[in-house]
């Protein structure tokens, strides 16, 4: 297998196409979800996801916290299923986010959320799926079919989806162009995809650390996932807050470290760490976004960098980037 030939690589080849097609036909339907969320008036969101939707989520937790200013909490579906004690939804907007739209245990968060008369939201690329149907609202990716089991495009498209819903719960005209210019950006970071090909030798295992902050914990925390499913490197991901509150004792000569760093309000934070683990004698890997989209959007051109970084790495090693060991494309949890 060569860096080009996996089903893997030429699906996050479509991402600036499936961005353009989620801009397009998705603005009507984050127009309506935002005029029913001003409606419902809610506190806040509660998110239940799974896997690469669950760093989804946890960007919309730094996104609508900055831009729309609502508290964002990640749900525990297992209160919901094993338990069968679920919270108290009142007073809360409730999302699924799932590929798929077949994850049992996200349904079963937005069937007790509607249960409870929340207003309830999926975000899927099937909307006929058993999670759309059980929302009041769905939202569709527009992402195609994603046949390779670790998610591309429809990770990039959940990011940018929850970016029109922001932007349409609270409109910014700078912001709007940012949006418009998300394809192209996608387009040139995939232009840039000889870069990465440095950072391929540090990271052909067995371990990595892989830091983030603000908008892009969400990024660390799903290239860690890529690298590891991928390329079976256990890869682990902290917020740099976090790491330094005690994962910083891990750090010893050689130890591979990959900063991801999209700019913006923490980038002094990332690059005190950054001498910090220099100094340590780790290898540290610096994968900066050059895309000139502001913070809150860049977790998306980094996301593609991170996925063409993680390809390169599964192909260096041997592996087939398509077929991780015992994993499945649908993934049912309770």
């Amino acid at each position: 297998m060569t860096a080009r030939t996996s089903r893997f690589r030429a699906e996050i080849a479509e991402q600036p196409e499936v961005a353009a097609r989620l801009l397009a036909r998705g603005a009507e339907a984050a127009s309506s979800i935002a005029s029913r969320v001003r409606e419902a008036a809610p506190r806040g969101f509660v998110i239940a996801a799974r896997g690469s939707s669950d760093h989804a989520a946890l960007y919309a937790k730094y996104l609508f916290g900055v831009r729309n200013q609502y508290l964002v909490a990640l749900a525990a579906p297992s209160l919901f299923t094993h338990y069968a004690r679920p919270p108290r939804l009142d007073g809360q907007s409730v999302i699924g986010i799932s590929q798929s739209g077949e994850s049992p245990d996200v349904i079963a968060v937005i069937e007790e959320a509607r249960r409870q008369g929340a207003l309830t939201l999926a975000i899927t690329n099937d909307p006929r799926s058993k999670l759309a149907a059980s929302a009041e609202l769905v939202l569709a990716l527009q992402a195609g079919p994603e046949v390779s089991v670790p998610a591309s495009k429809t990770y990039t498209a959940s990011l940018l989806a929850l970016a029109l819903i922001s932007q349409a719960m609270s409109p910014d005209p700078s912001f709007e162009s940012a949006l418009k210019a998300a394809p192209e950006s996608i387009a040139r970071t995939l232009d840039r995809e000889a870069e990465l090909e440095s950072l391929v030798p540090a990271l052909m295992g067995p371990r990595a650390i892989v830091l983030g902050r603000g908008f892009n914990f969400s990024t660390a925390e799903e290239i860690a996932l890529k690298l590891s499913e991928t390329s079976y490197v256990l890869a682990r991901a902290w917020s740099v807050a976090d790491f330094e509150h005690g994962p910083i004792a891990v750090v010893e000569e050689g130890l591979p470290a990959l900063i991801v760093d999209g700019g913006g309000l923490v980038a002094a934070n990332l690059e005190a760490v950054k001498a910090r683990l220099q100094e340590q004698g780790c290898k540290v890997l610096h994968l900066l976004d050059v895309s000139g989209l502001p913070e809150e959007l860049t977790p998306i051109t980094l996301a593609v960098s991170g996925q063409l970084l993680a390809h390169h790495v599964a192909v260096a090693r041997g592996f087939d980037p398509d077929r991780p060991r015992t994993i499945q494309k649908v993934t049912r949890t309770w």
